[in-house]
This record gives C-alpha cells, structure tokens and sequence, in this order.
C-alpha cells in the first residue's frame, strides 16, 4: 500500500511540474539580448511610419553598432531625432529602453534603399497614346534613388503619355498625363446646381482638364468667364 501511495505522489508530482513548465513556456517572454536584427527592424519600423513610406525600407547600419550588455523581457527602441526628409544617407538619434528602463542612447548612420515597382516601357510608345499597361512592365526600383519613378500602382485608362518613349526605359510622372475630358475650344455642357435645382447650357472651354479638374469657361452670351469642375466628357459643373 505504502509503495502504492508513493507512486501516485510521485505521478501526481510529475504532472504538477509539467504543467507549471508548459504554462511557463506559453505566457512568459523569456528574455534575452537586444539584436542587431531587432534594434534595425525597430528604426525601420518608425522610419516607416513616421514618413507614411509605400514599399519594403531596406537599412542598413555604416558603423559598428555595440547592443547594450543586458538582458530583458521587452525592448524598445524610440527614436529621438528623424532626418527632414527621407534620403538614401540618414543620421538619426535612438533611445533603447530594457524593460521600460533607458539601456542606452545612440546616434547611428544608415544606409537606406525604399523597394518598390515601377513602370517600364516594354516597347517604344507614342505621345498621346492611351496608358496600357500591356506596352509595359514592372520593374524594382530604388524610390529613393529614383525619386520621380512612376509607381506600378499607378495607371489606367484616363491617364495618356505626355510625350513619347523609347523601349526599356523607367518611366516618370513627366511621361503622362490625365486624359482631358475637356479640351481647349470644345463646347461643353454647363450643369449649374443649387441644392435640388438644376440649370444647364452651353459654354466654351477656355483650357484643357481632366476630370476633377476646375477649367475656365466661357459664357456664350455674356461673353464672360467662370470656373466650374469636369465631371464627365465634355460636361462640367457649378455647385452653388
């Protein structure tokens, strides 16, 4: 019986420490050291938002970097001084807190590239010519190094090429342009509205606009111009 008892103890002992481990492993941080993989993912993490930055932020440290000699459940890293605006060269002041606690304080030098795609011309394009993604393709660039880079993000068919392209070249915002829905010397369709009332006529388009763009038009019969918002082909408007 004696032996009996010891062994469900003993048992009932194993389970308890068992448990106690599995329960340590799933609900505690074990701490550890402050990486340099962890203290260059944090600065981008901030660079990141601080800039509102579209694409992958690629740092990378020009010095030595001395982690700080502790250990901790939870680090953070603050940054105290950003640059004015964001470049390939940036020099910036962090706070490192272990715990809550300040670990350190640190001026670092990095080298910064901002991945993202690009349109390419595939093959020579004609000014005036419909955008149409099939005449190009993606490319990864450096944004910050190629800082007028059209974004593959952007780009439909209300946009046109401003000017012509020749094959295998990055292209930029100068090489197109919205599709003016209204041109220079067209008669367009005025709608002038005021809450629910509408009244429309025709008038003359003193300049070219895309649509959400505000034109000069003027009226046929005064001969006087106003402002008013393209909102379709040939057609604008006057809110009141």
């Amino acid at each position: 019986m004696k032996n009996l008892l010891k062994a469900i103890l003993l048992s009932l002992l194993a389970y308890t420490l068992a448990s106690a481990s599995a329960q340590a492993t799933e609900g505690q941080v074990v701490p550890g050291p402050l990486t340099h993989e962890d203290f260059v993912a944090a600065v981008s993490a901030g660079f990141v938002s601080h800039f509102n930055l579209e694409g992958e932020l690629q740092l990378e440290l020009l010095r030595t970097w001395a982690a700080p000699a502790r250990v901790a459940s939870a680090w953070t890293v603050d940054i105290m001084e950003y640059p004015a605006v964001m470049a390939s060269s940036i020099l910036t002041r962090c706070r490192v807190l272990a715990d809550g606690q300040v670990a350190g304080e640190y001026t670092v030098t990095m080298r910064a590239a901002l991945l993202r795609d690009a349109w390419s011309a595939r093959q020579p394009v004609t000014a005036n010519a419909t955008f149409d993604p099939a005449a190009l393709e993606v490319r990864r660039v450096d944004f910050l190094r190629e800082r007028d880079a059209l974004p593959a993000s952007v780009g439909d068919h209300s946009f046109v090429f401003s000017r012509a392209i020749q094959a295998n070249r990055l292209l930029t915002w100068r090489d197109v342009a919205r599709r003016p829905l209204v041109r220079k010397g067209d008669f367009v369709e005025v709608a002038a509205i005021d809450g629910m009332l509408q009244i429309t006529m025709k008038g003359l388009a003193m300049e070219n606009g895309a649509q959400g763009d505000t034109v000069t038009i003027r009226n046929l019969d005064s001969r006087k111009d106003f402002t008013a918002q393209v909102v379709a082909e040939n057609r604008v408007q006057i809110r009141f």
